[in-house]
């Protein structure tokens, strides 16, 4: 067994531990963090198969931004577990059938190996013509030749969804304080400051001398 052999059961390890503790945690903020594990190994294993761009692309999406905020949302939000685990032996037997199905479809697969079918057999084929184009500058020249339409269409989408929810979120609010910023940029110095003419202090009265008994 080589080093690389070695790297990958190492990793496809953790990353089953961490998927398994997903499911089995109790607390939830540490489910989540065990998601974040299962997403790192998983981009190492990307990297193993050396397709860079779907592992900076898991690192960048998922754990900087997707679990980053499942992190904070579910802290924030102090869910309580004991309530959500109600009805677990209720809707048990029918999660272990499904996970049954499943496992049985990813044996079934695993046993009867993978086969790969050509559209074109008769089509040439260059040795080496795809080992010279690194797969991330392949994947842009793609991007931005044959399919630079949709990209355009999904990014104004992107961006008209990104607009609705600023406008949704920025509204004015009754139950809510709201300042201007026009209006605290124009506004002037004697607006903030009003000087108040106050009379000198006097010096306090000398106490009478109390009369004796």
């Amino acid at each position: 067994m080589n080093i690389q052999t070695g790297f990958f059961y190492v990793f496809a390890f953790v990353l089953l531990y961490a998927a398994f503790r997903v499911v089995t945690a109790r607390n939830t903020v540490h489910a989540v963090l065990h998601l974040m594990l299962a997403f790192s190994q998983a981009s190492a294993l990307w990297l193993m198969l050396q397709a860079e761009f779907l592992a900076i692309a898991l690192v960048l999406v998922y754990l900087g931004a997707v679990m980053v905020l499942f992190l904070f949302v579910v802290m924030m939000l102090d869910i309580n577990v004991d309530a959500m685990r109600k009805g677990f032996w209720r809707n048990f037997p029918l999660a272990a059938m499904l996970g049954a199905v499943v496992a049985l479809e990813m044996a079934a697969v695993l046993l009867t190996g993978f086969r790969i079918s050509t559209p074109n057999a008769m089509a040439p084929v260059v040795p080496g013509a795809a080992a010279d184009l690194a797969n991330v500058k392949a994947l842009g020249l793609l991007l931005y030749t044959d399919y630079l339409m949709p990209i355009q269409i999904a990014a104004v989408i992107l961006l008209v969804g990104m607009v609705a929810a600023i406008a949704l979120t920025l509204r004015g609010r009754k139950d809510s304080k709201f300042i201007n910023v026009g209006d605290q940029v124009r506004v002037k110095a004697s607006d903030r400051l009003q000087v108040v003419k106050v009379a000198p202090t006097r010096a306090a009265a000398p106490a009478s001398e109390e009369n004796p008994s």
